[in-house]
């Protein structure tokens, strides 16, 4: 079942998605597994084609680590990984030797995320908070 199991974790950079990032490779994953980093961008005119085609199509394809980790290459989906998400999913694939991918939709977080879990299909689903205090949520 280990080699099976496809972990997704959802990604927006902020320091509550990197927290449930380090907390699911430290908790969860096994040798073996696949960590998928599900990012959700905000829905918007896209000026690039293949943008386009990619945000009306549900998503982008896996983007492994290698191509996730290009500036260049994130430039055309939109996303900007910062250094420190990185290095956590670079230390998970040497360390814990599991398979990283990248996985980016388009439009509300709360709707693309359950449709990452179907598609996908993920075993699990790790979230942080949004950062908000008790108040405020």
């Amino acid at each position: 079942m280990a080699a099976d199991r496809r972990v997704g974790v959802a990604v927006d950079f902020s320091p509550s998605s990197k927290n449930a990032l380090k907390w699911a490779v430290d908790n969860i994953m096994r040798k073996g597994d696949y960590l998928i980093l599900v990012a959700v961008q905000p829905e918007g005119h896209y000026e690039e084609g293949e943008m386009q085609l990619w945000a009306i199509s549900g998503g982008s394809p896996l983007i492994p680590l290698s191509e996730f980790s290009d500036p260049a290459t994130m430039k055309k989906y939109g996303v900007k990984p910062d250094p420190e998400t990185l290095d956590i999913a670079n230390t998970a694939a040497k360390q814990k030797e599991v398979m990283v991918v990248m996985k980016i939709y388009w439009g509300d977080p709360r709707e693309k995320l359950c449709e990452a879990i179907d598609n996908i299909p993920l075993s699990c689903m790790v979230v942080g908070n949004r950062g908000l205090g008790t108040l405020k949520r």
